[in-house]
């Protein structure tokens, strides 16, 4: 039975109307939330309603399902199942507009594009604009870079793509279509230069997908809000349907995916709103706004709970996380923090709460002072955890970077040193491990003359043993001679006199490299083999477990889609297509079935390596935060610099930033375009949002938090603005701290400190 705290109380005494949480990290969201929609199922609707939960992501969907069903078989003894419908935004939108596609034009089949798809189209799509738009590069380039063949091939390989997405994402998000944008144009004498590019893309783009009777998700929930504008009779009967709206994670939402809620639950309708515009870490590339949620939470017509009690984190993490808060709204040196963060307090548990906050006397805060180069800072974290993990072998412990490529350094020493590792990284999710599989054996078969295919195929056949220590040699050793074969026949087919690899011997390397040439064979044999029957065949030399072949599966349907849609492609166009199929994490939870999150109580003793994105809403024992330089937080200085405005780009130009400016003065009513402004207000954006993250980061730790920053790649960043100074609050406030205060080592090393803990869970670092 869920017992409530009292503000949780308030939340479950709801019957109606509008209201908003605010929900601090580790406050219980899901739980409180679960637990309304129980209440509401079991006392609130007629046997033809349902309650209906909104969220962010699949895994939340399933998250919620089966809270609800649980509770409603415990607590209310009836059969689960039955009375609520959890959806994701997008998952609504589209189960609103197939059921009445003919209103907005659509046909009664019209298909959903995946992003693969998608990506394909919109590159096109670019390439061919970028041929009448051949000046934009000159026009935005630096003076020396405007004859820059590597500039020029950046901007033409994925950055022109990348600013066109952007726009395209903003225009849908406002229901600007391409014949309003057209109509706008028309109208204006200003060069407006990326507003043209990008608008010439999105036309293209939008007559790509009608052509192939498809919409993307962007477009979903754009027809899903004009279908319930033109009938009124639908609107009703959605509004009879789902009499209560709950939605979570409310700080990602986009205006329109608001405006769509707003609407479906009508003028005085019951719709709960709950999240925490304080961990709103996506709006720099998705159309996010984290004021909606704030905005709403002060109207006049809606209930505001804060829920401020969590007891995931030690008190000493909770003072770092509100000192943090604290300092950006009211004596930050940054101008742009003052509206970084929501004024919210984490607060602990109160006495006898089932979720006690873990003892003061087990806490333990580090900062890292002393500059590391990037390999020092990953050999300093990687020591401390061989230190920490077997004297915690039931702990729980996560490395968090702020992104991929940091993360990746990780693993590989991780690997090296034989300490287990769970990764949590675009790059190497389960799926992506199945991509690079199914990529190294297809782009063999696909190109079998190739000794690079060659080589890639038999690491992708060994794939599971490319991180262990005792055969990675082994492995490596023998690709790198199948890269020597010059004539990959005299491999595989030998003739009399003619063999390159003459069989016979029974070291390691001769049987793998006999065995990998009969199943090269029996591969290639099949080549004239549909795709989806292809992977087929070579699923059962790649994978063993149960959920890699149902993964494999998966991408074979995704193919053969594909192939359907495009019969006169070859195996090595459909090849390339895997990699989009994989990297992208809305068609990895659409297509694949997964998304990107786990159960840190499944790996006690392993080390979590994973980004601070993919680490929220997830906890661990102990937390190293890392990289926490000028770079990957910046704070608006001259010495900044910022990922998002490209090198070749003249006078610090975010292009993405001033296309969307361009774009919002096309409106009538819009503000006038001046070049640069857009730029500002994005380097704003971005450093609140990096604040975000780190509190984020921060409220991912239980018990130890370890912080940690480096120079870089070119040696010259410093630490963040905020790193400072959350040190120097912590070295002033918090000195007799166990494990805490800033103790620095001549040889520069974390030492593991001994101090108290619960089972399995020992004190922190004694020294940063």
């Amino acid at each position: 039975m869920f017992k409530p705290r009292e503000s949780q109380k308030r939340i479950l005494a709801y019957s109606g109307g509008r209201m908003g949480v605010a929900a601090v990290p580790g406050s219980g969201k899901t739980a409180v939330l679960s637990a309304l929609a129980a209440r509401l199922v079991a006392t609130g609707l007629d046997s033809d309603q349902e309650v209906l939960i909104v969220t962010l992501v699949n895994s939340a969907v399933d998250n919620f399902s089966a809270r609800i069903r649980q509770m409603l078989r415990t607590d209310y003894h009836l059969l689960p199942g039955m009375g609520y419908r959890v959806r994701t935004l997008h998952s609504l939108a589209l189960d609103l507009v197939r059921e009445r596609p003919g209103l907005v034009g659509l046909a009664d089949d019209f298909a959903v594009a995946n992003e693969a798809e998608c990506t394909r189209l919109l590159n096109e799509v670019v390439q061919s604009s970028l041929r009448t738009h051949g000046e934009l590069f000159g026009f935005y380039a630096k003076a020396e870079y405007a004859s820059s063949a590597l500039g020029r091939r950046k901007w033409q390989e994925d950055k022109a793509a990348a600013v066109a997405k952007a726009f395209i994402r903003q225009a849908k998000d406002r229901q600007w279509t391409p014949e309003l944008l057209q109509s706008w144009l028309a109208e204006r004498s200003e060069p407006l230069p990326l507003a043209r590019f990008c608008f010439d893309v999105f036309a293209d783009y939008q007559r790509s997908l009608a052509y192939r009777g498809k919409v993307d998700f962007d477009d979903l929930v754009s027809y899903a809000f004009t279908l319930l504008r033109l009938d009124e009779q639908y609107l009703a009967r959605c509004r009879r349907r789902w009499p209560f709206v709950l939605e979570d994670e409310a700080q990602d939402s986009s205006r329109l995916q608001q405006d769509l809620l707003e609407l479906l639950t009508g003028p005085g309708g019951n719709w709960v709103r709950v999240g925490d515009s304080n961990q709103a870490v996506y709006n720099t590339f998705t159309t996010a706004d984290p004021h909606l949620l704030n905005e709403y939470l002060e109207r006049d017509d809606v209930e505001a709970v804060e829920m401020a009690e969590s007891g995931r984190s030690g008190r000493p993490i909770q003072t770092l996380a509100n000192h943090l808060v604290d300092w950006a709204l009211t004596g930050a040196p940054i101008q742009a923090a003052a509206r970084a963060f929501r004024h919210q307090v984490i607060d602990p548990t109160p006495p006898g709460d089932p979720q006690a906050n873990p003892p003061d006397k087990d806490c333990h805060v580090t900062f890292r002072g002393k500059a590391l180069t990037p390999e020092n800072e990953v050999e300093v974290v990687v020591d401390s955890l061989a230190k920490w993990i077997p004297e915690n072998p039931q702990g729980t412990v996560a490395v968090l970077c702020p992104d991929n490529k940091r993360g990746e350094a990780y693993v590989l020493e991780l690997s090296r040193r034989g300490l287990n590792c769970v990764e949590l990284l675009n790059r190497t999710s389960p799926a992506r491990q199945t991509a690079d599989a199914l990529k190294g054996v297809l782009g063999c078969i696909a190109d079998p003359d190739s000794p690079a295919k060659l080589s890639q195929a038999f690491r992708a056949w060994r794939w599971r043993e490319i991180n262990n220590v005792e055969r990675k040699a082994l492995i490596q050793a023998i690709a790198e001679r199948l890269l020597s074969c010059a004539r990959v026949e005299d491999y595989l087919y030998p003739r009399a006199g003619v063999d390159w690899f003459p069989a016979g011997g029974v070291d390691q390397e001769t049987l793998l490299l006999s065995d990998f040439r009969d199943r090269v064979r029996r591969w290639q044999a099949a080549v004239g083999l549909p795709i989806d029957q292809l992977i087929l065949t070579i699923v059962p030399d790649l994978f063993r477990e149960q959920v890699d072949i149902v993964r494999a599966y998966r991408f074979a349907v995704a193919l053969h889609d594909i192939s359907d849609a495009n019969p006169g492609w070859t195996l090595k166009q459909l090849v390339a297509e895997i990699d989009q199929i994989a990297s992208n994490e809305r068609q990895l939870a659409g297509t694949l079935g997964e998304d990107s999150t786990l159960d840190p109580e499944k790996h006690r003793g392993e080390v979590v390596v994973a980004t601070m994105h993919k680490a929220k809403g997830l906890e661990w024992d102990r937390v190293y935060l890392t990289a926490l330089n000028n770079y990957d937080f910046p704070s608006g200085g001259e010495l900044d610099s910022f990922k998002s405005e490209y090198w070749f780009v003249r006078d610090g130009l975010n292009l993405q930033a001033e296309a969307l400016g361009q774009l919002d003065s096309l409106r009538p009513d819009g503000p006038d375009y001046r070049e640069g402004v857009a730029s500002a207000e994005a380097r704003d954006d971005y450093v609140r949002e990096r604040l975000r993250l780190l509190y984020v980061g921060i409220t991912r730790a239980k018990r130890d938090l370890i912080a940690t920053w480096n120079t870089g790649r070119k040696r010259t960043q410093t630490p963040a603005v905020a790193f400072t100074e959350l040190r120097t609050f912590w070295e002033q406030t918090q000195p007799q701290a166990p494990g805490g205060g800033i103790l620095e080592e001549p040889n520069g090393q974390l030492e593991l400190g001994q101090g108290g803990g619960q089972p399995g869970v020992k004190g922190g670092d004694g020294a940063s």
